[in-house]
């Protein structure tokens, strides 16, 4: 069955490139569409940038980097982003979407593990991720790396997109029939309004209590192609669970935690994490947050996995206690199930998982 408003699958995201709805630049990856998003690749130009900005009405990217870059990079030999500053990336992938079909975009999972801060923008963009129905032209990248400096090159996948049409969003009767029926988290009193609600794990998951990870300052740099290529000890300190059942955020500092539930996302469905929700505290909880169909989905590979949490306090020290909900994921309709999976079909990297870093560590 086929919906009018939803999400693309895999075979409709293929279909817009075929159709020049999609232009790239050079032929499609292997493994860059995925079930429910399409991956994002670098071009061969990046600028260091004076300052973030949003080109505006009437104003292209380029006018914008004319006006307020610093230098410019050659991606093709690649180059090395340092933490603190702001660049600007062409990406291969341009838009000529038709007037009912828009776009939004996210922090792929293993960018947003390493707490690389990208949002795509377009031109004449009042907004960062969002590309407005109808839309024709190139797409950027901004990337700030905040706590690890990071060697990109071309062709290298921070971002991701997801197409729709409509409005697909769940509401909170639709919400609850989904989990009645499919159970989209483990707890039994799950809060579902507004979206599922997911709470953070301090318990421990494993002899020593492990419940987390803290970045390590002033490290080497993360190659964002390779995977299993850095050790976890130069690059995080594991976090034991105190007995208090409590962490306390220290500002400008990045941890790695998960959450208490098991997250089930159903073929039909994709699902969001909310980044920031100002009700349950000032620190962010998530930076990308696309799950695919078949994310948890137990044909899939993939029952029992958590929900990953990218968490930065912001301004003053913020204390988590266990079990405490820090987040909401909302659910969309696709508008076709895909072809593929998240998970066995992709041999995906964070399918059943639980308290994960990024897949460049080992």
């Amino acid at each position: 069955m086929s919906l009018e408003n939803g999400i693309f699958s895999d075979a409709m995201i293929n279909s817009l490139i075929s159709s020049g709805y999609v232009n790239l630049a050079q032929a499609v990856a292997p493994n860059q569409v995925q079930p429910g998003s399409l991956d994002l690749r670098l071009g061969h130009r990046v600028w260091r940038m004076r300052a973030s900005f949003l080109p505006g009405a009437g104003r292209s990217v380029l006018n914008r980097i004319e006006a307020l870059s610093l230098h410019e990079m050659d991606l093709t030999r690649g180059a090395v982003l340092e933490t603190g500053c702001v660049y600007i990336a062409e990406l291969m992938e341009n838009m000529a979407l038709p007037a009912h079909i828009c776009a939004s975009a996210n922090p792929k999972s293993s960018t947003g593990r390493l707490d690389v801060f990208t949002r795509v923008i377009t031109n004449e963009g009042a907004e960062f991720d969002q590309i407005p129905a109808g839309y024709h032209g190139q797409l950027y990248a901004e990337i700030s790396p905040r706590t690890f400096p990071v060697l990109v090159r071309q062709g290298s996948r921070l971002s991701q997109i997801r197409f729709r049409t409509g409005m697909p969003r769940l509401d909170n009767a639709e919400l609850h029939q989904l989990h009645s029926e499919q159970k989209l988290v483990s707890d039994a009193d799950a809060s579902l309004i507004g979206g599922v609600a997911i709470s953070v794990d301090l318990s421990g998951f494993d002899s020593q209590g492990l419940i987390g990870y803290r970045a390590k300052r002033y490290t080497g740099l993360v190659d964002m192609d390779k995977v299993a290529a850095h050790k976890i000890a130069d690059f995080w300190e594991p976090l034991q669970a105190d007995g208090n059942g409590a962490l306390v955020l220290d500002p400008g500092q990045f941890y790695i935690l998960a959450s208490k539930e098991a997250v089930h996302v159903p073929p039909d469905y994709a699902a969001e994490m909310t980044p920031f929700d100002p009700l349950v505290g000032e620190f962010r909880v998530h930076y990308a947050g696309f799950f695919d169909p078949g994310f948890g989905h137990s044909a899939s590979g993939g029952s029992g996995a958590r929900a990953v949490l990218e968490v930065r306090s912001h301004d003053v020290p913020f204390i988590l206690e266990d079990g405490q909900v820090v987040g909401r994921l909302v659910y969309e309709h696709m508008c076709e199930q895909p072809k593929t999976l998240y998970g066995q079909d992709l041999n995906s990297n964070y399918q059943a998982q639980g308290l994960k870093l990024s897949k460049h560590f080992v």
